[in-house]
């Protein structure tokens, strides 16, 4: 599909990275020529996926907290010291269903501090650099389907995406006559280890998502991979101030007034609701 050079000799910063959707990524972009450096709060997991990524290409492994300023700007400093970085991926994220009048002020911070303030802090600590060096960069934001219309049970979430769609969008016209890209992808379900267990914990719930998918499957991390590919390489860029979704049209699914009555009505009731001929 690509050009097996296309990100070279890109320098990548994922938030994240050890796990889910942020290793995929590590993975497709070492395999298109990129340095790529993966951070995330245990080092233990991010060890152990460069160790397994290594073969396809440079990966560094980062230990950082993203809700952590300090800790952020020692992490970007530590990268400059080798060159600049040319794309970020705010893809840390956390989230796990509530009812949101059980959530503590911990429970908040918690998804606020990762999702909203983190990619927050690693967008002003790249770009303040790259403004500051008229250097050419592309960041890229994981949001979510939901982050323009709200979900109830994932409050904090739907509140910190909304938000980092928002900075996504403004930073593009505020950013972009002086080189630098800002673009958001909003994926649907994409199974993976550990997160996608928190948001679907019993197999029924599964059957319950698929069923309201019009390709009736979840997405994969290989085609998540893929189009963030294609987003933060230089042929895409013309692309600013976008959120894509990728969902197999299941936004679009639960959008209509009637839509669902697809999967309700037999033919006989289709039938009966033939305009009679006059």
């Amino acid at each position: 599909m690509f050009r097996n050079d296309l990100l070279r000799p890109k320098r990548i910063l994922i938030t994240g990275g050890g796990t889910g959707l942020g290793k995929a990524m590590a993975r497709r972009f070492l395999e298109l020529g990129a340095t790529v450096y993966i951070c995330g709060r245990r080092e233990d997991v991010l060890q152990r996926t460069a160790a397994e990524l290594s073969p396809h290409g440079p990966i560094n492994a980062i230990p950082c907290d993203v809700r952590n300023l300090d800790a952020v700007e020692t992490m970007i400093d530590s990268i400059w010291k080798s060159g600049p970085l040319d794309i970020l991926v705010n893809n840390a994220a956390g989230n796990f269903i509530a009812r949101t009048e059980e959530l503590s002020p911990g429970a908040w911070n918690s998804v606020i501090g990762i999702v909203l303030m983190g990619t927050l802090h690693c967008t002003m600590a790249c770009g303040k650099r790259w403004l500051a060096s008229n250097h050419k960069a592309t960041v890229l934001n994981i949001s979510a389907t939901y982050a323009p219309v709200g979900s109830a049970y994932v409050v904090p979430s739907a509140v910190s995406k909304a938000g980092v769609e928002a900075l996504t969008r403004s930073l593009a016209v505020e950013w972009g006559n002086r080189g630098i890209r800002m673009n958001a992808i909003a994926p649907g379900p994409i199974p993976t280890q550990g997160a996608f267990s928190r948001l679907m914990p019993r197999p029924e719930l599964e059957a319950f998502a698929l069923d309201r998918n019009p390709m009736h499957r979840f997405g994969t991390t290989e085609e998540l991979a893929n189009l963030t590919a294609f987003l933060i390489s230089d042929g895409s860029s013309y692309i600013n101030g976008e959120v894509i979704r990728m969902d197999g049209g299941e936004f679009l699914q639960g959008a209509g007034e009637f839509t669902a009555l697809g999967r309700a009505l037999t033919n006989a009731d289709w039938a009966s609701l033939k305009p009679r001929k006059k």
